[in-house]
């Protein structure tokens, strides 16, 4: 059965959704862009997309052929040199019309979210403003790509720099942001001056394909951007396809390794976003109520479901009494579908994750964990009880040799440690092989700056509890959360999706006039 709670939005604006009159004549399917045309895949196998909040289908994603996938390349390679002559100025043109057009469609973008993703619609517009702002950032191209110059190293002889495109870059995406994660990919490459093929999450490929009309409507020539969609065989296509130079992930620590490794081998660019365990350490001095606020939030918002969730807390000292009324803060979660308008929590992604968490919450307490909230078998309005609905979960003296602490669970499952010192507590966080994100939370400078500067995470958030930072820096995770030649977004992303070329140079003095010009030069128009 079709979702129609969004049914509407889908299929009046999403012009890459056909009706699939003989394959199937019950749901929408979704097309491949390739040299800038939405085409029916010719695929024999498809994969249902569902609304997680009922487990009807909304779409069906085509598991693209090699053939396919090779023409979403050779578009994106003939594409390459125009591409690449285009000035910086006109790029950075095309890159503001989208950052415009994407800011006028937020609601649909969120919409779309919800319905494949499940998280609530306030958390489903906070995704696609979050990879606006990489947009915005990715306007201010020139100025990012700007290379080095020193004059007259010798005599007559300068040195500078340009920062080129690669030419054929790739991007493969998680369900968790649909709309973040791709607009902290292909955006900034071409921005750059280089061409894209994108594969989305087979599980959430709206968002993507939508953020593309949009490109083609700001003036993305064609070719450009392509998106191909397909899970483990499209993989290995990117990773082996010789024309693809760099290639971006986020996702699984499995995944990301595997990519990472098949990648490399094939002489490419690689830089990986991967699995989490982040910490937060509160300290009894932190202000109490801000600080469980701001625990409850990070914890349990997006059902889990995020790189940079708040997944782990550990109490220092008497913080360790504060634990009960965490637990009466998450208890008052609304837990339903993303869409209902108040809901705290949607559903997981699918019946096996929600599975597979049930099994984690389960492990804990076999292991010797205290099961303070047990969302299990939480109670959803009757409309969405066929949904992948966990609710907020705490786990209490979990100690750090239990799996519910060493893997990490993507749902709504909070794990809590006692420490007896800071120092316990920092050498416990850097014993965990995961570097993505932690916070500490106190009223002590000094505990702050101690803990800032020992902690063995990439990024730290100092009464903050999830510190994603803005474009203009980089997304630094590290250790078993990243791998790869350099991170997303900032000027390491620019540097990604780039290579140096420099320039030594010998002129010596010159009387050869070039004639008079009396106009004024315009530099950028073409």
């Amino acid at each position: 059965m079709l979702s129609s709670k969004f049914s509407n939005v889908v299929v009046s604006n999403l012009g890459f959704r056909s009706f699939h009159s003989s394959a199937f004549s019950l749901a929408h399917t979704t097309k491949l862009l390739i040299n800038g045309k939405f085409v029916e895949s010719k695929t024999k196998e498809w994969l249902d997309v569902r609304n997680p909040a009922t487990n009807e289908i909304v779409t069906k994603v085509p598991l693209a052929t090699q053939e396919e996938m090779k023409a979403a390349v050779d578009a994106a390679k003939n594409a390459f040199p125009a591409w690449r002559d285009v000035s910086v100025s006109n790029r950075s043109r095309i890159i503001a019309n989208y950052r415009a057009l994407i800011n006028k469609n937020m609601d649909k973008i969120a919409a779309i979210i919800t319905e494949e993703q499940g998280k609530t619609l306030p958390d489903a517009k906070g995704d696609v403003f979050r990879g606006l702002e990489v947009v915005e950032h990715a306007c201010n191209v020139a100025t990012l790509m700007m290379g080095e110059t020193v004059e007259n190293v010798s005599k007559n002889v300068d040195i500078y720099s340009y920062n080129q495109p690669l030419g054929v870059c790739a991007g493969i995406t998680p369900f968790n942001f649909p709309a973040m994660i791709p607009l902290w990919m292909f955006p900034l490459a071409i921005a750059c001056g280089n061409t894209y093929v994108l594969k989305p999450s087979e599980r959430v490929p709206g968002a993507s394909m939508y953020l593309a009309e949009l490109a083609i409507e700001a003036g993305v020539p064609a070719g450009v951007l392509n998106i191909i969609h397909g899970a483990r065989d499209a993989v290995n296509f990117i990773c082996d396809e010789p024309a693809i130079r760099a290639i971006s992930f986020v996702g699984s620590g499995e995944a990301g390794t595997y990519i990472h490794a098949r990648g490399t081998k094939n002489g490419k660019r690689v830089q990986s976003n991967m699995a989490a365990k982040n910490h937060a350490t509160i300290l009894p001095d932190a202000h109490k109520e801000r600080t469980l606020d701001a625990l409850t939030g990070a914890a349990f918002g997006a059902s889990g479901q995020r790189c940079m969730a708040l997944s782990a807390a550990v109490f220092v000292g008497d913080a360790q009494n504060w634990i009960p009324e965490l637990v009466e803060r998450a208890r008052k979660l609304k837990v339903t579908c993303g869409a209902v308008e108040g809901a705290d929590l949607g559903p997981v992604i699918s019946p096996q994750a929600k599975e597979r968490i049930h099994t984690l919450i389960q492990r804990g307490v076999d292991e010797g964990a205290t099961l303070l909230l047990d969302g299990r078998n939480v109670k959803v309005p009757e409309a969405y009880s066929k949904g992948n609905f966990v609710g907020p979960t705490v786990l209490s003296d979990v100690t750090p040799d239990m799996t519910c602490y060493k893997e990490e669970i993507f749902g709504p499952v909070l794990v809590c440690l006692k420490a007896a010192t800071l120092d316990d507590a920092i050498k416990l966080i850097n014993n965990n092989p995961y570097g993505n994100g932690t916070a500490i939370f106190t009223s002590s400078g000094a505990a702050a700056r101690k803990y800032q500067y020992e902690i063995d995470v990439g990024q730290v958030g100092i009464n903050l509890p999830i510190p994603v930072p803005l474009p203009f820096f980089s997304f630094t995770g590290s250790r078993a959360s990243f791998v790869g030649s350099s991170h997303f977004y900032g000027k390491q992303g620019v540097n990604f999706y780039t290579q140096t070329k420099t320039i030594t140079s010998n002129w010596r003095d010159d009387d050869i006039s070039t004639g008079v010009a009396t106009h004024m030069p315009i530099l950028g128009k073409n």
